[in-house]
């Protein structure tokens, strides 16, 4: 009669988990679709564009005041702000600097937003650290291409 070979197990043990290179938690963060933050003092503009951003596939965080945006972009990391310059609170500037003056949020892309188009206020918008600049009116096509870009919503 053949001989079965005998089971052999063998055990697996998590000892290890804290010599991964990446943190537990990041597993979650990375199984959600990007989060994008919409500043804006304009209710019906914050609608529309979270509309389009929910539709194309990103989590949409929403502000209406500079403070409640800075709050959210340093406690909920998004992965790109859209950003209004004219709100109350803090000013769009203001928050594009701070913004990037922070080690913590640094990396994060803005888009600004505003209905100001003079060539001195794209320069403006480029010193204090936005990475594209849209003048309203503007399509929701042209929206989605440009954030795309910045932040892709299928990786």
């Amino acid at each position: 009669m053949p001989q079965t070979p005998s089971a052999t197990t063998t055990a697996i043990a998590f000892s290890d988990a804290d010599a991964l290179p990446w943190p537990a938690d990041d597993w979650a963060a990375a199984l959600q679709p990007p989060t994008v933050l919409i500043a804006d003092d304009d209710g019906d503009i914050r609608d529309l564009v979270a509309v389009k951003l929910r539709a194309a596939g990103y989590r949409v965080l929403e502000a209406d005041n500079g403070r409640t945006a800075m709050s959210l972009a340093v406690n909920e990391r998004p992965q790109l702000v859209l950003l209004d310059v004219s709100r109350p609170g803090l000013d769009g500037l203001g928050f594009c600097y701070e913004l990037h003056s922070s080690p913590q949020t640094a990396h994060i892309p803005v888009i600004i937003i505003s209905g100001r188009g003079t060539p001195s206020d794209l320069a403006l918008g480029r010193v204090v650290g936005a990475e594209d600049y849209m003048v309203k009116p503007f399509s929701a096509a042209d929206l989605l291409r440009r954030v795309e870009r910045l932040v892709p919503a299928h990786p």
